[in-house]
């Protein structure tokens, strides 16, 4: 028996050597960089530092990236590499019992790719909507009678065009009023794109690859130039580089940070175990993981100054839009401010004036502008996108252009996150033995259809409102995961064996800070992550913003019970596959160790004597389990020895298996 157990463990580590491999590291750089730089970083990570502290809450995001980023993208990178399967077949090759562990990846990957790809969908219609000589959103549309549409007037331009033009948003997620063919046709694009991409695995995508990842940096850096060149640039860079230190004080600080760590890494997809699976054996993964942990911060951090210089420009120009109208009132009073341009006049003499004016008229229309409250005004998601950078575009001198190469820009970065969250399914269904004769082409097709056919109800009017609901409850097991991915190999593979693992593979032995981040700190500050978000979710109601087209603006409203149930449905989705995976191995279990001398149905079993048949028999040749030799107390043997060949030694007996 313990030759077996030995034979199998050689098994667990040798891998699969036929296992496809990419065709260079650069390919697989790309691929893990694209992957992991995604939207997020273009529209969540400036939306947390004006939020949190500005340049204050680097600190905790750096921290963070080195803390949990760093150890749970190692562990995944290596298992991968170590054991060459995907996600699902990674975890049952760990332990049996943690074969859910992968299925849950697997669903929640799906859950995320089916409404990532309506973003994609929306970034289509974006683009296509620049390419005219002005942009639709740069003025209110017109009624038959010559007169501007009132909703519109009392939102704004961007405002309508998303909610009424792009979305022609519902009331609310009860009333889904009809598809929109128009999203309907940018969403069948988009999963044509995605398919034609995926349809032979890392053959075909590890091509596009070279562009998704690089035509952001590219589009990043002129937007850099053109940005720091705009009026109010250096404002929006200050605003954003003065630390509020008070700010870390605040416990939400550092889990805002830690959850930005994790998503922007897109640790427990499955993806990551998968991109590590086509790497050759003897790949330095602790270089790469390093390579692509300062890549990430610097991306984030990079992006950041491009959209607060962006931003500084937009404030500014609000600001004295509003200055503007506060000094035609100010005037008659205070003569000074004749001929003089906005910029021209100090913050500190428009305030004073302002107060002198406010302490002689108890009422007033005066606004009472501050180039700050601009600065802080902040959106983050899709609001960000598609309506505040969209209104900036409109200010800036060939507003068309630069349209376009923003939303080329959210096209690729989405596509790049689209490829890594769909490998981790794919990856999933190819590891399948019962998959196997099916060709690649094949069943990404029926995966794509599968998607885009889920993806159907992100096209109604309130397609918005189940894309944030999915958004909100689809990935809340990915923590979970990837707290039960460090847990199972810390202490059930065991830390030992995967330290030796990693030396092997790269020649280096993981120290001290690895093995202080795996056992001890990174499980911690998860377990916290999880409490934290367990806690805000039971303690508040979970709201959506939906489109009063009355007041032309957004409000929040609560879901209705039946959402509430899709809501938990989704939160348990990834949960449930992983209890699944326990119970059944339990059962197993339970049941061997009843029948542990139970013969197979259908095999012939015959004992090995003096010599062996192995050749004649071949693969159907198998030990029996268990079989109680030597000094057992429940032997047949008289002298309780049990059954002694010659020379009095104990023999273990050996079976061959016919089918």
């Amino acid at each position: 028996m313990a030759e077996t157990t030995r034979m199998k463990e050689v098994s667990l580590e040798a891998g699969d050597d036929g296992r496809v491999t990419w065709d260079s590291p650069v390919q697989f750089f790309f691929t893990v960089l694209g992957f992991c730089v995604g939207l997020g970083n273009i529209w969540r990570f400036p939306y947390l530092c004006q939020q949190n502290g500005g340049g204050a809450f680097i600190l905790p995001f750096l921290l963070m990236l080195v803390v949990v980023g760093m150890p749970l993208l190692l562990l995944e990178l290596a298992l991968g590499q170590k054991l060459r399967v995907g996600a699902a077949g990674a975890w049952k090759k760990v332990h049996p019992a943690l074969a859910g562990v992968g299925y849950g990846s697997t669903i929640v990957a799906t859950i995320v790719g089916c409404y990532y790809n309506v973003i994609i969908a929306w970034c289509i219609f974006y683009l296509g909507s620049s390419f005219t000589t002005t942009l639709p959103w740069s003025s209110c549309p017109l009624t038959p009678d010559n007169q501007t549409i009132p909703e519109c007037e009392d939102s704004s331009e961007t405002q309508y065009f998303w909610f009424r033009t792009t979305l022609d948003a519902s009331g609310s997620i009860d009333d889904p009023v009809s598809i929109k063919y128009w999203t309907l046709l940018c969403l069948i694009m988009s999963w044509v794109i995605v398919y034609l991409i995926l349809m032979k695995g890392i053959a075909s995508s590890g091509k596009v690859v070279y562009f998704t990842a690089m035509f952001p940096y590219i589009v990043l850096t002129i937007f850099f130039f053109r940005g720091i060149t705009l009026k109010g640039a250096t404002a929006g860079l200050a605003h954003m580089f003065t630390p509020k230190m008070e700010m870390l004080l605040k416990p939400t600080v550092w889990l805002d940070a830690a959850n930005q760590v994790f998503y922007s890494f897109g640790l427990a997809f499955g993806s990551i175990i998968s991109f590590g699976s086509y790497n050759p054996p003897k790949k330095n993964c602790v270089k790469d993981v390093i390579i692509i942990t300062i890549t990430n911060a610097f991306t984030a951090i990079y992006a950041c100054a491009v959209i607060f210089s962006i931003l500084g420009f937009k404030a500014v120009h609000l600001f004295e839009k509003c200055m503007e109208h506060d000094i035609g009132i100010l005037m008659p009073m205070y003569p000074e401010f004749r001929n003089r341009s906005m910029e021209d006049i100090p913050q500190e003499e428009y305030g004073a004036a302002m107060d002198g004016f406010a302490m002689k008229h108890e009422q007033h229309l005066l606004k009472n502008c501050s180039l700050v409250k601009e600065l802080d005004d902040s959106a983050q998601g899709t609001g960000f996108a598609f309506i505040v950078m969209a209104d900036v575009f409109t200010k800036i001198p060939g507003a068309p252009f630069w349209s376009a190469l923003f939303f080329m820009m959210l096209l690729s970065l989405g596509l790049g996150s689209q490829i890594g969250i769909m490998e981790g399914v794919m990856s999933t269904l190819f590891d399948q033995p019962s998959l196997k004769h099916i060709k690649k082409p094949v069943l990404v097709g029926f995966v794509a259809i599968g998607c885009f056919s889920i993806g159907l109800v992100f096209t109604t009017g309130a397609g918005e409102y189940w894309l944030t609901l999915f958004d909100s409850f689809g990935a809340t097991g990915l923590t979970f995961i990837a707290f039960a991915e460090l847990l199972s190999v810390m202490y059930v593979y065991g830390h030992s064996r995967f330290t030796k693992d990693i030396e092997n593979m790269t020649g280096v032995r993981p120290g001290l800070y690895w093995q202080l981040m795996w056992r001890y700190v990174s499980p911690t500050l998860m377990a916290a992550i999880i409490a934290s978000s367990t806690y805000f979710m039971f303690t508040n109601v979970p709201v959506y913003t939906a489109w009063n087209r009355d007041t032309a603006s957004g409000e929040k409203k609560e879901y209705a019970g039946w959402a509430l149930g899709v809501a938990a449905l989704l939160a348990m989705s990834s949960l449930i596959p992983i209890l699944v995976g326990m119970v059944v191995h339990l059962i197993k279990r339970f049941s061997s160790t009843n029948n542990k001398h139970a013969y197979d149905t259908g095999k012939f079993y015959r004992v090995d004597t003096t010599a062996s048949t192995r050749p004649m028999l071949g693969e159907n040749y198998e030990d029996f389990p268990d079989l109680p030799l030597g000094d057992e107390d429940d032997s047949d043997s008289d002298s309780g020895t049990g059954i002694v060949m010659d020379g009095g030694a104990a023999k273990t007996f050996k079976l061959e298996v016919m089918d």
